[in-house]
């Protein structure tokens, strides 16, 4: 079974890796695919994202697919909706397990990805719950457990 990860890109390269690495290693969720979106915002950015995303499932026994959707501008809403959309079809093309992850991203992107994962059934919503803001910016490896929680979505609301 092919098993997707779609995320939002984010001037914080942390904060859209920390979950990733949190699924594999909570969860045992290793990705074959990775869409990750940018805009202008993110761009100088999304090269170093990539390299972290490969590294991280590359060090879980994976071999990423690792696909970029590009923006415009940071508001083209419907564009974001279709990045999220159009993993989740392409996961249940192929019968494919797909996590929608909500942690990365300004607020209005977090919100539209979370009504995508929900609407568009995907089998997780994640959030990486980081307990202190003095973890901000460390990598997954250097966090305490207990300084993290990762959630599923799905099942915080059934």
């Amino acid at each position: 079974m092919t098993r997707y990860w779609v995320t939002t890109g984010s001037t914080n390269p942390e904060a859209v890796v920390n979950p990733l690495a949190a699924a594999c290693n909570e969860w045992g969720y290793v990705p074959d695919r990775v869409f990750v979106l940018g805009n202008p915002g993110v761009a100088n950015r999304l090269d170093r994202i990539v390299t972290l995303v490969e590294t991280i499932v590359e060090a879980y026994g994976g071999d990423p697919d690792v696909e970029r959707t590009s923006l415009d501008s940071e508001t083209e809403f419907q564009a974001i909706v279709d990045h999220f959309q159009a993993a989740i079809d392409a996961a249940r093309e192929e019968e494919g397990e797909v996590v929608v992850d909500i942690t990365p991203g300004r607020k209005f992107m977090s919100a539209i990805a979370f009504q995508a994962g929900i609407r568009f059934d995907a089998d997780r919503v994640a959030y990486l719950h980081v307990h202190s803001g003095e973890l901000f910016g460390r990598v997954y490896a250097d966090l305490p457990r207990s300084g993290t929680t990762l959630y599923d979505f799905t099942e915080v609301f059934v």
